[in-house]
């Protein structure tokens, strides 16, 4: 059976080759994120995810604090390996860095306390649809992206550098730009261990 939706999906993979020559504007490319991060449900549509979107030289300033956060715990002769990978990121237009206001999960476990042991659950669900719902999208315009997960090592340097509210638990971050690469053959495991269907 032919679905769009799943032809969007195949197209989203992980792109390390990254550059800066998007094939939409920067705004579009903002205006895109924002779009697909309104229309991600959540639990009771409480929208718990929040998003910094970087570009340009606010981008490289991400990854500059992430090489510095690493550096301190990455050993001086592995280095030049991890500030290659960092650097890679940074290569590109930009990046978007997804957060959980937690202050929205409290609320909502104050509210509904039968409930409350789930809503941390439910928010890190809503986090990983709306980092599904960009990377899709970002995919069919035609920009790479990866997922990345430097957090906790950055939050408190992201915190002071943006002013980042409290509340924001940073859960990912994703480097995009233009395809400046191919991709390798993408493997799936078997249907019969991962599947179990009854009719």
């Amino acid at each position: 059976m032919n679905s769009q939706a799943i032809s969007l999906y195949q197209k989203r993979r992980s792109q390390y080759a990254l550059g800066r020559n998007l094939p939409v504007g920067q705004d579009q490319a903002t205006d895109l994120i924002k779009h697909a991060m309104r229309e991600a449900p959540s639990a009771f549509n409480s929208q718990p995810t929040r998003a910094l979107i970087l570009h340009g030289a606010q981008s490289v300033k991400f990854w500059e604090l992430a090489k510095d956060a690493l550096r301190a715990i990455v050993p001086a002769e592995a280095f030049a390996t991890t500030e290659g990978k960092l650097d890679g990121f940074a290569a590109g237009a930009g990046t978007v860095l997804f957060f959980n206001d937690v202050d929205v999960t409290k609320g909502l476990q104050d509210q509904f306390p039968l409930y409350a042991d789930n809503f941390p659950v439910w928010a890190e669900h809503a986090n990983g649809i709306a980092q599904f719902a960009v990377w899709t999208a970002l995919a069919e315009a035609g920009i790479g992206a990866s997922l990345q997960h430097y957090n906790p090592l950055v939050d408190e340097a992201v915190r002071r550098e943006w002013g980042i509210p409290e509340s924001w638990q940073l859960r990912a971050q994703m480097p995009f730009g233009s395809h400046e690469g191919g991709f390798g053959e993408k493997g799936y495991m078997d249907d019969e261990a991962r599947f179990k269907v009854f009719a």
